[in-house]
């Protein structure tokens, strides 16, 4: 029995969603334990696809208990609208729970969201517009709402007032915009608290039962290293913990309980958003990657930033995270390039650097240093054994692999669950 974390190695996007489906067939528990609905984790099984925002990417397996943990916010009218079309699809979202220690995201976090992103103009942080910092500064400021407070209508009904005399003096006087009404967004979201009030559970106890007795718990990530409030390429970052530890933070599950760390990168790298990206590849390359790897964000729909491999941002990720195991999706995507780059260094300031620099200032000013390996023209998207693949292909993971100094244990040659190669490190 084993407790496993999925993270984002890089700056998200990297499929976690198909890796956390295809592991929790044998889990007992799947948690999603930090971010909210800005999140999007696509799941494609046989010709079905399926795009998740709150929910936990382990829904498909309906002998898995689903938790929504206390680190997320959560949105009720996105959560109870993906409850909805889950079910019109045939569906079951018994097996699901959510923290009633979650904070809930508002009608005004979304609209200080676009506010405060509109205020900062060319220095806007390119966020989701879905209200996740918003709520998350609430929280800190011990003024958020909760699940379980939300699904209470006495209780909603007083804190909503208290809260709102708040936001609104910060709406008409800081932002010039009209005050919102609390009778209006009780009318708009008392359907949203009866539909989700019967899923409502004090999750970190089942959580810490679960691991204790044995059972085998999945803990989801959403987004990634790179975009953790703490460790990432800050301002550029959500307002959670996505790396690693955030699955205690989140949970309540104690860090010695955790056996498996794995991170999930892409064969290249992608970043959505502002923010210093080294491999970056503004060209026919990141054009070629972005349409052949359908680069554009499951929850925006924005296109992603495409570039090269960059090993220094990986080796980084390996080392904050404490990974145990590699997961290296998308290699179909590089099929048919002649020769395919890894950055195993930068160039700052005329000097040579092997270790990622977190801040800011210093990564905008960093170049990349390649080594290029030959591609591979055969089309890997039908190989099941890891043996099968091109030698070049195989090259190309081993490379990564000795650099990052972390075993590759599992290789996505496409979207599909079936389309999922574990190798013997």
């Amino acid at each position: 029995m084993a407790n496993t974390v999925v993270v984002g190695a890089m700056w998200g996007d990297e499929s976690k969603g198909k890796l956390i489906d295809f592991l929790a067939h044998d889990k007992h528990v799947v948690v999603r334990w930090g971010g909210g609905s800005n999140a999007g984790h696509t799941v494609v099984v046989d010709d079905q696809e399926y795009k998740l925002h709150l929910i936990p990417a382990g829904i498909l397996h309906p002998e898995t208990l689903c938790v929504v943990a206390d680190g997320v916010v959560l949105d009720p009218a996105s959560f109870v609208g993906e409850i909805e079309h889950l079910q019109g699809r045939g569906v079951s979202c018994e097996n699901l729970k959510v923290s009633g220690n979650a904070h809930v995201v508002l009608p005004y976090h979304r609209l200080l969201d676009e506010l405060e992103e509109k205020r900062k103009g060319g220095r806007a942080l390119g966020t989701t517009g879905r209200g996740i910092g918003p709520a998350y500064q609430d929280k800190a400021a011990r003024i958020g709402i909760r699940v379980r407070e939300f699904v209470d209508p006495a209780q909603f009904s007083d804190r909503l007032a208290e809260v709102l005399d708040y936001k609104n003096e910060l709406l008409t006087k800081v932002y010039g915009v009209p005050a919102l009404r609390a009778d209006e967004m009780l009318e708009q979201l008392s359907p949203h608290a009866d539909k989700l009030r019967p899923y409502v559970d004090d999750t970190a106890l089942r959580v810490a039962y679960a691991a204790k007795s044995g059972k085998n718990v999945l803990f989801e990530g959403a987004q990634a290293t790179l975009l953790d409030i703490d460790l990432g390429t800050y301002p550029y970052v959500t307002s959670s913990h996505p790396s690693a530890g955030g699955a205690c933070i989140g949970t309540g599950l104690g860090p010695t309980q955790i056996d498996q760390i794995i991170a999930v990168s892409k064969s290249y790298s992608t970043r959505v958003g502002a923010g210093a990206f080294p491999t970056e590849q503004a060209n026919e390359i990141g054009d070629r990657i972005r349409e052949r790897g359908l680069e554009y964000g499951t929850t925006t729909g924005r296109p992603r930033r495409c570039g090269w491999l960059d090993g220094v941002a990986l080796r980084y990720s390996a080392l904050v995270n404490g990974l145990t195991d590699l997961y290296l999706g998308h290699m179909d995507v590089l099929c048919g390039f002649d020769e395919v780059k890894f950055a195993t260094a930068y160039t700052l300031d005329g000097h040579t650097i092997t270790d990622f620099p977190s801040d800011q200032a210093r990564l905008c000013r960093c170049r990349p240093v390649y080594q290029t390996l030959p591609g591979w023209a055969e089309d890997v998207s039908g190989i099941r054994e890891y043996g099968q693949l091109p030698g070049n292909a195989r090259r190309f993971v081993e490379t990564v692999e000795a650099h990052v100094g972390v075993p590759i244990t599992t290789v996505s040659v496409g979207r599909r669950r079936d389309q999922t190669i574990f190798r013997e490190a």
